[in-house]
């Protein structure tokens, strides 16, 4: 990819320069399987191969949370076949890589409505969190059957269900009840593809991210992707509602 930018070295940077947690939209693996002329599974396949690596690249360099957009709520209109070979592509995906990404102290956490899927990937997920979850190198949230909308309209449900007062119903209530309840707001937003919007991902927790978009296709995103993404955010100067919060600290 030409014009690609610069990139920083990021060994010594101030705390503040590496995100706490990123998001990242992975797109672009049928248009890496249509390149190649092969099927759009074999671009699934090598997007998950490409997320295995990303996970380490992503913890090596002080990432605490990285959560990706695996399978949107929108995503059940593809063909049958590309969903059906989806989801056995996870259920492979958990058998060949659990163990390894388990040695590797990543935490796995699902996110998003479990109700649609089978009992049996059900069990698979809960089995991966169950066995990382006292692993804290980095924590892998996996977004499946998500959308930022959904994740709203559950969140009001179960303040509802809880009888809240319409007094004590504020933004840190409902924060609280949305699926990434556990993790930060992601601090930097990254979508691979070349396409420049969010697709209903994370819309309340993203309020504030810094948005970081590259025509790289995902099966591709690595090293090189991966230093360039952080090195632009450590140039950003963030801001919350108009206050200046510079990501590198004063004198660096």
């Amino acid at each position: 990819m030409s014009g690609k930018p610069k990139l920083v070295p990021l060994q010594g940077a101030a705390p503040d320069a590496v995100p706490r947690h990123v998001a990242v939209v992975m797109d672009g693996n049928g248009r890496w399987a249509r390149q190649r002329f092969m099927p759009r599974f074999f671009g699934h396949k090598a997007g998950v191969d490409a997320l295995v690596r990303a996970v380490n690249l992503f913890a090596e360099r002080g990432v605490a949370y990285l959560t990706v957009f695996a399978f949107s709520s929108e995503n059940w209109k593809r063909p049958s076949e590309e969903v059906s070979g989806l989801m056995s592509l996870v259920l492979v995906a958990v058998s060949k890589y659990l163990g390894k990404l388990a040695g590797d102290g990543v935490r796995i956490r699902i996110v998003g409505d479990r109700s649609a899927v089978s009992d049996k990937l059900r069990l698979a997920w809960e089995q991966a969190e169950a066995l990382t979850r006292h692993n804290t190198r980095i924590t892998l949230a996996v977004a499946f059957n998500y959308g930022g909308r959904w994740d709203v309209v559950q969140a009001c449900r179960q303040a509802l269900a809880e009888g809240v007062a319409p007094g004590d119903f504020d933004e840190a209530y409902l924060s609280s009840h949305m699926a990434l309840s556990f993790a930060p707001d992601p601090d930097l937003f990254i979508r691979t593809g070349g396409e420049m919007r969010m697709s209903n991902f994370m819309l309340w927790q993203a309020a504030y991210s810094e948005l970081f978009f590259t025509e790289c296709l995902w099966p591709d995103f690595g090293t090189r992707e991966i230093d360039a993404a952080l090195a632009a955010y450590a140039q950003r100067d963030r801001r919350f509602g108009g206050i200046r919060q510079p990501v590198v600290a004063e004198g660096d």
